[in-house]
């Protein structure tokens, strides 16, 4: 009985040993996202190169039965302080009175413009078709796209935007955060949106772009056509903005832009459903990633996940519990220590205090999307 009961012990040790050295092993991978990838975004400094030439612009806005954040958001864009742009509505079939209202306003404002689509069987729907039909109808090479929802931080948006732009710059990736609110949902959505910018910028950053956001989106013309527009995933409701990024951007042509000045903000989701359903047609174009970048967020999704599942089950074994908890605590203080500049850049450093909470709900948030990006099918945007 002893010799089995050693036996025993040993090979639950053996098994404790090999979970703790996976736990080390993906620890370390998630050290190397943090150090090599998240630590430039908490150096980066916006260059202060001022261009002297302010080339025309042409700034487009999806709308779809959105006359309300139109009436709030449309003045403030069309105020902008910058002297050659126009700004065109993209209005995608609204019955709420958006054509009216823009015909009212455009009274005031000549650079405004619609550029309208009245659903026909016989041509496609969707956002992708109308905003086509609105960068055709632009008149500028540069293009600052957002959504009728967004609201930019003052009248700068538009004129730092525009700086960025180099002869070898084809695409400026700008931030979008969710207004601040009460409750667990507006912080977690806050936590979520800062995660994904944390991701999209440092790997930009890095001269490896994946994916942009179309609240808060410029390139050029030119680059949008010399793609053919959506046409790779036109089949899809879903990327206008990450997935024309994964395709058109490459190490030397694509810079971000992430001064306060050109943040645009909107109200987040007040309910966990229509979070959920909102991030579903989000995130549900992550699988038509160039591979490279699908191996790169798959491999930082899976350690994160195994972090806290090795190190919840290796803390209640005596043997493991302190060498677990400090692997996870090294994680941690790498992880608060890097968020810290960063939350600070991207002004919502109230949420660096639930740090831990959001990362350990991240667990879950990661594996129910993925389960039903895998099962549903988006059907509308």
């Amino acid at each position: 009985m002893c010799y089995f009961c050693t036996s025993f012990i040993m090979e639950r040790i053996d098994i404790l040993n090999a979970l703790l050295g996976l736990l080390f092993f993906v620890v370390g991978v998630q050290l190397m996202y943090y150090l090599f990838l998240f630590l430039r975004l908490a150096l980066y400094k916006s260059p202060k190169n001022v261009l002297k030439k302010e080339e025309p612009v042409s700034i487009i806005i999806c709308a779809r039965n959105e006359i309300e954040n139109l009436r709030k958001n449309l003045p403030i864009i069309l105020q902008q302080d910058y002297p050659d742009f126009e700004v065109i509505v993209a209005n995608d079939n609204s019955g709420d009175g958006t054509s009216d209202f823009l015909s009212e306003l455009a009274t005031q404002y000549a650079n405004l413009r619609e550029v309208r689509y009245v659903e026909n069987e016989r041509y496609p729907k969707g956002k992708k078709f109308v905003l086509t039909l609105a960068i055709k109808a632009s008149k500028y090479e540069l293009l600052l796209l957002t959504d009728a929802d967004c609201e930019p931080t003052g009248k700068e948006w538009l004129r730092i935007m525009q700086q960025q732009y180099k002869p070898d710059t084809h695409l400026v990736l700008g931030y979008s955060p969710y207004k601040r609110a009460k409750g667990l949902l507006n912080r977690f959505v806050r936590f979520e949106t800062f995660y994904t910018a944390l991701q999209y910028l440092s790997y930009a950053i890095a001269k490896i772009p994946y994916m942009g956001v179309g609240r808060n989106l410029s390139y050029r013309k030119s680059l949008f056509f010399a793609y053919k527009g959506f046409a790779s995933h036109n089949h899809l409701l879903s990327g206008d903005d990450d997935l024309f990024v994964n395709e058109t951007s490459n190490s030397t042509n694509t810079v971000i832009e992430i001064n306060k000045e050109t943040f645009t903000y909107s109200d987040a989701k007040k309910t966990w459903s229509g979070f959920w359903q909102q991030k579903s047609r989000h995130l549900s174009t992550g699988k038509e990633y160039k591979s490279k970048f699908k191996y790169l967020l798959g491999i930082f999704s899976i350690t994160h996940i195994l972090t806290y599942a090795l190190t919840i089950f290796l803390v209640f074994f005596e043997p493991t519990r302190w060498f677990a908890l400090g692997a996870f605590g090294v994680r941690m203080f790498f992880q608060y220590s890097i968020f810290a500049p960063i939350m600070k850049k991207l002004k919502c450093f109230s949420l660096w205090w639930g740090i831990l909470l959001f990362d350990f709900i991240y667990v879950f948030y990661y594996l129910l999307i993925g389960i039903k990006t895998l099962l549903v099918k988006n059907k509308k945007w």
